[in-house]
């Protein structure tokens, strides 16, 4: 009987704990360019409360984090990027539709 009660207890805790992990993609301004800028990002915004990856893509000079929407926001993001001199801007077209592991967008998500 306890044995039951113990694991009922953890199945409900575990349900109850789930995360709201979320996915954005930003544009900085200045432009992040070169090792140096993406360095500068990851080494700084991943101090930022809720953050969980960041993924950074010179080429396409964005950035992809994942993030905790039960302990931040978008905008929350954002402001850390200004303690850095960044201006960071969400890229609209693709909403949450970002892969996290590889910071680009899928190709059956393109339009």
């Amino acid at each position: 009987m306890r044995t039951k009660a113990l694991l009922l207890a953890l199945a409900f805790t575990s349900v109850c704990m789930a995360k709201d992990i979320k996915t954005v993609m930003l544009t900085t301004n200045p432009e992040m360019h070169c090792n140096n800028c993406e360095k500068k990002i990851k080494e700084n915004i991943r101090f930022e409360k809720g953050i969980k990856s960041i993924k950074t893509n010179l080429k396409d000079k964005t950035v992809t984090i994942e993030y905790d929407a039960d302990k931040t926001t978008i905008d929350n993001i954002i402001k850390g990027f200004k303690k850095i001199k960044y201006e960071a801007k969400e890229v609209k077209s693709y909403p949450q539709k970002v892969d996290a592991q590889t910071g680009t967008i899928p190709v059956s998500n393109k339009k």
